[in-house]
């Protein structure tokens, strides 16, 4: 057969309805996923709605991944109707969508429910320049903080505290958090992490002391919003401690 007559082919069929569709709801995911965050970013709602809507587009991407692989059936060189590319951009878009929302209910399942994560749970590094400056909740976020996290714990260096509160206060500016306040006669730096995507606000105090020749870094990190942080502020104290350490000795 010659590549005339194949061109002819393919242009006689037609599009695939499924794979059209499963494009149409895959655009409306990530549309529904913009209004979500640009919403919640203008103050027009909270993030429980905000999440209610990333929830809806989650459905959709859901939906368009079903039609897509009826599409794709449908679209296979062998098959009867055009839409193939429409297929392939349908899962690019979907995939990420779903990825990310089965991570999330996971991370929800897998981590307590408990969103203010501090290395001294006994004496917690207390909050003074922040926006909300909140008391540690106390001794059953503790405990449950302990059963997840046990390998959270101050971090002891043989460096003097100055030379470890200029560290401590690089890292942050280099990580691109908000100093909050930073003073060194204290050995005390506040900062606020800004998530990437909603804009979330997450508090960090480090508290830097000195007892028996050594310097002893505390790190206590809260979520402003919601009852559950997923794990992240206890990662957040791992990894700035691990660099901390890596920097100071």
């Amino acid at each position: 057969m010659s590549q005339n007559n194949v061109v002819n082919k393919n242009s006689r069929k037609s599009i695939s309805k499924m794979a059209l569709l499963g494009l149409v709801l895959a655009i409306a995911a990530m549309v529904n996923i913009a209004i979500s965050v640009v919403g919640y970013r203008l103050g027009w709602w909270r993030h429980p709605q905000a999440f209610s809507l990333f929830g809806w587009a989650t459905y959709a991407a859901i939906a368009a991944l079903i039609a897509s692989a009826y599409g794709l059936f449908k679209t296979r060189p062998q098959g009867q109707q055009r839409g193939f590319l429409l297929v392939i951009m349908s899962i690019i878009l979907s995939v990420p969508i779903i990825s990310v929302t089965v991570m999330f209910e996971y991370n929800t399942k897998a981590y307590p429910r408990i969103n203010d994560i501090s290395t001294d749970t006994l004496d917690p590094p207390s909050f003074w320049d922040v926006a909300e400056p909140m008391e540690y909740p106390g001794e059953s976020v503790a405990e449950l903080q302990q059963a997840a996290y046990p390998d959270l714990k101050s971090l002891l260096l043989p460096v003097s505290p100055g030379q470890v509160f200029k560290h401590a206060l690089a890292i942050i500016t280099d990580k691109g958090w908000e100093v909050v306040a930073k003073v060194p006669e204290e050995g005390r730096i506040e900062a606020v992490v800004t998530s990437l995507l909603y804009g979330f606000k997450d508090e960090v105090v480090v508290r830097i002391t000195s007892s028996n020749g050594e310097t002893i870094v505390d790190v206590r990190s809260r979520s402003r919003i919601g009852r559950i942080d997923r794990g992240t502020n206890a990662k957040r104290i791992r990894n700035y401690l691990k660099i901390l350490k890596e920097r100071a000795i």
